[in-house]
């Protein structure tokens, strides 16, 4: 199993309920303070800064919205991940997974106006957790699934739209979701785009 795949089933575990935790009310006692650190004259390590995380977001044209038993032969989507074209007929749950999805399901969710979110393997634990929890704040209308020939990134597709970032960040995600979701060429109500529907 994946780095991903454990931090996305720790995070399910959590998000229902089942997460441990003792019951045990007693205070436990507060550590010593550590001692203060020794005077040197060594200069301590360079910090080095994480690269600011880039985002690129493209149109691509509709490849229609045609339903089909299985993938249509020889047919190749224009954009990776998928953002229009032939697919099931049955969409992905609204949800989060700990496993690869279908692409040929989740074009169905992005017709109904949903946002798909997937996640390279390389990602780095601290932006898979921090897509959890912008997941989590407005999970309505939104798949989020591993997707490891991503690599280190995050892809966020709506109907012809794809967002690809570099890592997590927040404020284009929000705008792309804001953006696109609810907003498919086959409406549907928010009220049936509920996480399990």
């Amino acid at each position: 199993m994946s780095r991903l795949a454990i931090v996305l089933s720790l995070a399910l575990v959590l998000l229902a309920g089942c997460g441990g935790g003792s019951t045990d009310t007693a205070a436990e006692p507060a550590p010593a303070p550590p001692p203060p650190p020794a005077a040197t004259t060594q200069a301590a390590p360079a910090q080095t800064e994480a690269a600011p995380v880039e985002c690129t977001e493209e149109e691509f044209p509709d490849q229609g919205a045609e339903h089909f038993e299985a993938p249509p032969l020889g047919f190749e989507y224009n954009s990776f991940p998928a953002t229009s074209g032939p697919h099931a007929h049955q969409p992905i749950p609204w949800d989060l997974y700990t496993e690869p999805l279908p692409e040929f399901n989740l074009v169905h969710n992005l017709e109904h106006g949903g946002i798909v979110v997937q996640v390279g393997e390389a990602v780095s634990l601290d932006d898979v957790n921090a897509l959890i929890e912008w997941y989590v704040a407005s999970p309505d209308g939104v798949v989020v699934a591993p997707l490891p020939e991503l690599g280190g990134k995050i892809a966020a597709t709506a109907w012809q739209h794809l967002l690809t970032c570099t890592g997590f960040d927040e404020k284009a995600l929000s705008a792309f979701r804001d953006t696109y979701r609810f907003n498919g060429p086959e409406k549907l109500s928010p009220d049936v785009m509920k996480p399990g529907m």
